[in-house]
């Protein structure tokens, strides 16, 4: 069974989706051919073309349908005949919000950059739009060859944003990432083809449009769950989920603060969103029976990512760390194959993008003003920077789930989804959101509170500009804490159609315990 298609019914009158993913790339090609000290030059055409990327995404959020299950705006054209590869673009009720999100994050990247125009500024902007385009390419692709070459985009502005502009052993955590990504790619390329010819017996023709292969039912039990693992392998890296974690927190802490943001605002998420686009479409009954495997992964994520971000000395790497463990809630949402369950992962995907936007910003806000996010050079900062230690509370306490904030929304729907179907899961994972609160309030008594001392005594209060940066941000976390409803109301249809879809393949009532 295949999600059906909406009838395209915006009243935009233009090719919106396509729009979306190849705005910010041809405005990248602009930036490429513009002279070498054009840095301001490259920064102006950025922000525009993030904007009018966020403008379009806004428009079809107006103009998105929410009582429909469907891909809306469905666009397709074919591209490579012969392969049967399409253009084929759509966009649900869970892709929706995730596209908005890097609408959201990329112009708040390029404004708060921190790259002088004298340190290549043209080429990291030039980058930075690039990865805009490929990752909004991935959240709307249903051609799966297509959306393979996008999530393989993605890689190379990440690679040189890290290597050429990061800190640290920058070039060893950009060879690693590369290289734990392309290793899983390859067994998501093979995965893709095999399903691809297995569909071609069955109906004869080559395609790889998802809502074919999704309706084609030619994989045996056990070929469907060895697939299963070759998509998840790549997603999981990507994500990143426990233990293929491991290339994140040397990326994340050497990455400058863009690089920093977009791997864990919005590349992390093309890890997560397909896992719920792919596994559990494609392989609905493979994704049932592996379950417990993948939420066994996801509690571990929990707790293992929550103790090793409370001994850590480095501010970036308490929030990689804190990633793992908010990642483990999601997989351990999307496994449940419960609608709140899904519900709240979707969400949660959302919220998590929106909080580490926060952090890293604030991070590198600290980083500017002492030269170091070294906790132990830290202390006492909430006397001279008052505010800076008010909006810090605030993300702080969104990401340990404190009612009122967005984050507490997700988590609740995922734990009471998961102890509808798995409920030991679920209460080993509650333990994760007691050590959350741990390693957070301890970071924030090092670096805020204590006697200032030296430099930390002299440290400026937040500017103008950077309130206008985290302004969105704040806006987003209270207003998703205390309303979500138009983003559920939206998400839901999509997710009660996907797990029905599952359930029907599994033989068990919809979002029945196991």
């Amino acid at each position: 069974m295949s999600t059906p298609i909406a009838s395209y019914s915006s009243t935009l009158g233009m090719p919106i989706l396509t729009i979306l993913v190849l705005l910010p790339a041809f405005c990248a090609l602009v930036i490429g051919l513009l002279p070498r000290k054009a840095g301001y030059m490259a920064r102006s055409i950025a922000m525009a073309s993030s904007l009018a990327t966020l403008g379009f995404a806004i428009a079809m959020l107006v103009s998105f349908k929410s009582n429909t299950p469907g891909y809306q705006f469905y666009a397709k054209h074919e591209w490579i005949t012969s392969f049967g590869i399409s253009w084929e673009l759509g966009v649900d009720g869970i892709s929706l919000f995730l596209v908005l999100l890097s609408a959201l994050v990329f112009p708040i990247l390029v404004a708060g950059s921190g790259v002088p125009k004298d340190d290549g500024l043209k080429s990291y902007m030039a980058w930075i739009l690039l990865l805009e385009s490929a990752c909004i390419g991935c959240f709307l692709s249903l051609d799966i060859f297509v959306f393979f070459l996008f999530f393989e985009l993605t890689l190379i502005p990440a690679y040189f944003l890290i290597a050429r502009w990061g800190s640290g052993r920058k070039a060893y955590a950009a060879t690693k990432f590369f290289l734990y990504t392309f290793f899983g790619s390859v067994f998501f390329f093979v995965g893709i083809l095999i399903v691809a010819f297995s569909a071609k017996s069955a109906t004869g023709q080559l395609s790889f449009d998802l809502i074919s292969l999704s309706s084609a039912h030619a994989l045996s039990s056990g070929a469907a769950k060895w697939l299963f693992l070759a998509f998840t392998i790549a997603f999981a890296i990507k994500a990143p989920i426990f233990p293929f974690h491991t290339w994140s927190p040397d990326a994340y802490s050497s990455a400058p603060t863009g690089g920093s943001v977009a791997l864990a605002a919005i590349m992390a998420k093309l890890g997560t969103y397909g896992i719920i686009r792919f596994d559990l479409e494609l392989f609905p009954q493979a994704a049932h029976d592996l379950a417990p495997l993948l939420l066994t992964l996801g509690v571990i994520g929990i707790i293992y990512g929550a103790i090793v971000a409370a001994v850590q000395k480095d501010m970036k790497k308490v929030v990689a760390y804190s990633s793992l463990s908010h990642i483990g809630f999601i997989v351990l949402g999307l496994f449940a194959l419960s609608p709140q369950g899904l519900d709240g992962a979707v969400l949660q995907m959302i919220n998590h993008g929106i909080l580490v936007v926060g952090l890293f910003l604030l991070i590198a806000m600290i980083y500017r003003r002492r030269g170091t996010w070294d906790i132990g050079q830290l202390s006492g900062l909430q006397r001279a920077a008052p505010f800076l230690a008010g909006v810090f509370t605030l993300v702080m306490l969104a990401s340990v789930g404190v009612p009122g904030l967005n984050s507490f929304v997700g988590e609740f729907l995922i734990l009471i989804g998961t102890f509808v179907t798995h409920r030991w899961w679920a209460v080993v994972a509650t333990v994760g959101t007691v050590l959350a609160v741990v390693y957070f309030l301890w970071v924030y008594q090092q670096v805020f509170h204590r006697k200032a001392e030296g430099e930390n005594a002299k440290v400026a209060d937040m500017s103008l500009k950077e309130k206008l940066v985290m302004a969105p941000i704040i806006i987003l976390i209270v207003f998703m804490g205390i309303y979500p409803k138009p983003i559920l109301d939206r998400i839901t249809p999509t997710v009660n159609a996907l797990v029905h879809q599952v359930a029907q393949a599994n033989h068990t009532p919809k979002g029945g315990a196991r």
